[in-house]
């Protein structure tokens, strides 16, 4: 009797270690999921139109599940039902009459809804996420492209340029995009540079509304970025958009790796 109990129990334990053999194989050969990795930042990229945010953002996601992090990807404006609906009124609405604070905190209000849909559940989640812009592009867009005392007439309003009394001053954004999204702010912030005439011509000439803005525009817009940039440094790194597509993805990476949480 024993013996037998003890047979019973030798097998039981040789059960075990071969059923733990047959799921590891199993894991590897991929025909079980391998856990994910804990991840929690909070990544965006950021950059004049044209430079390929939305190329990088989408490499940059497939090199990260390659490693098994669990990735989340929006897009600002957008990425919720009430988002999307506010980005094709801002993007493609000719006919309506925006005024430039009205534009300002229109973009917010996709944030917020964003921030409280998406970003937040996710980072409590411990899931990497990677936005296609964020409160940086309102800041300068809004705060710079209609910067008081610009030559020539504002880009929506003819004769017209947003005032800081009208709350599009850079400072105020700032202010009012910690409302909007509740303090959440990226861990790192990748802005995509490219000098104007570069930017627009990819861009081509079917163009929405925010691109139809003209070159003074975006010579305000290029430099609201990188002056932007330059004071938190700590936060926005600046990379040059000429490069090619592998050249500046290699350059995402290697700022990316040493904010990662180890496996």
């Amino acid at each position: 009797m024993w013996h037998r109990c003890g047979q019973y129990h030798v097998d039981a334990i040789v059960l075990r270690w071969t059923r733990n053999i047959d799921v590891t194989v199993k894991m590897v050969a991929g025909y079980l999921p391998l856990s994910k990795k804990a991840g929690k930042m909070f990544l965006s990229i950021d950059g004049c139109d044209g430079a390929g945010k939305t190329t990088q953002l989408r490499l940059l996601a497939e090199w990260l599940r390659q490693q098994s992090y669990d990735v989340v990807t929006c897009r600002d404006p957008g990425g919720t039902a009430l988002g999307e609906k506010l980005r094709d009124i801002l993007l493609h609405s000719r006919d309506l009459r925006i005024d430039p604070r009205t534009e300002m905190l229109l973009y917010m209000t996709c944030r917020a809804q964003l921030v409280e849909e998406v970003v937040r559940p996710a980072l409590n989640a411990k899931q990497l996420v990677l936005a296609d812009r964020f409160l940086l592009s309102n800041v300068v867009y809004q705060g710079y492209g209609f910067a008081p005392n610009s030559s020539g007439p504002s880009p929506t309003l003819e004769n017209s340029n947003c005032t800081p009394s009208s709350l599009c001053d850079p400072a105020s954004i700032w202010q009012i995009g910690q409302i909007a999204t509740g303090g959440i702010t990226p861990d790192v912030g990748i802005v995509l540079d490219l000098p104007v005439k570069v930017s627009l011509a990819r861009v081509g000439t079917v163009r929405d509304r925010l691109e139809s803005r003209g070159e003074s525009f975006f010579e305000r817009v290029r430099k609201g970025f990188l002056t932007e940039a330059a004071r938190q440094p700590h936060r926005y790194h600046v990379l040059s958009a000429e490069g090619s597509i592998e050249e500046i993805q290699k350059a995402i990476r290697q700022i990316v790796q040493p904010q990662l949480s180890p496996p």
